[in-house]
């Protein structure tokens, strides 16, 4: 599969399942040299391969690309195994990290996987200049790292795993919500 159509694929499955709406997040890919990675504004309903913008994995971005394009370069060259990277907003882990302290999953596969999710705070009005190395330097130590107030970062070998991590995480947020709820927690 080319991986323009596979990042499309993923990204839509973000927005199609609740972890974006319909402008957010965004994703990238490995491809050798490069990357592709989703266009600023992009619309995860509507948006089609030949819109995703080319990036050098070391030296300029692409015109157009996602404000987060220079994150998502940082973060494929502080891990070379990084073949994807996936940026979404899942409610449940915003919402739960929102104190800014770092999120112990409290079931079994989200701690088996995590251990512990780390919680970047960064001012609103600092995220573009701070982001990009503050998220990276997080992600070459971990599978998943959380911006406060803002969204998930998961990045991985495949896509599928990135995924796979993004949706293990939130299904932990919300399991810890709920135990919350039902005083159980």
């Amino acid at each position: 599969m080319d991986p323009r159509d596979e990042l499309i694929r993923y990204y839509q499955w973000l927005r199609q399942y609740g972890y974006n709406d319909s402008h957010s997040g965004n994703a990238s890919i490995a491809d050798g040299e490069h990357f592709w990675v989703t266009p600023t504004g992009a619309c995860a309903d509507t948006l089609e391969s030949q819109e995703l913008i080319r990036c050098a994995r070391q030296g300029p971005l692409g015109e157009g690309a996602s404000l987060d394009a220079r994150l998502h370069q940082l973060v494929y060259q502080a891990n070379s195994s990084t073949g994807a990277l996936l940026h979404s907003h899942g409610a449940y882990t915003v919402a739960l990290t929102m104190n800014g302290n770092d999120f112990v999953p409290p079931d079994f596969e989200g701690n088996y996987y995590f251990g512990s999710v780390p919680v970047i705070t960064i001012p609103y009005e600092n995220y573009l200049e701070e982001a990009p190395g503050r998220v990276a330097e997080s992600l070459a130590e971990h599978r998943i790292a959380v911006v406060r107030g803002h969204g998930v970062y998961a990045q991985a070998e495949t896509m599928n795993l990135a995924y796979k991590w993004t949706c293990s995480l939130e299904l932990s947020a919300k399991t810890a919500f709920i135990a919350g709820q039902a005083g159980t927690l």
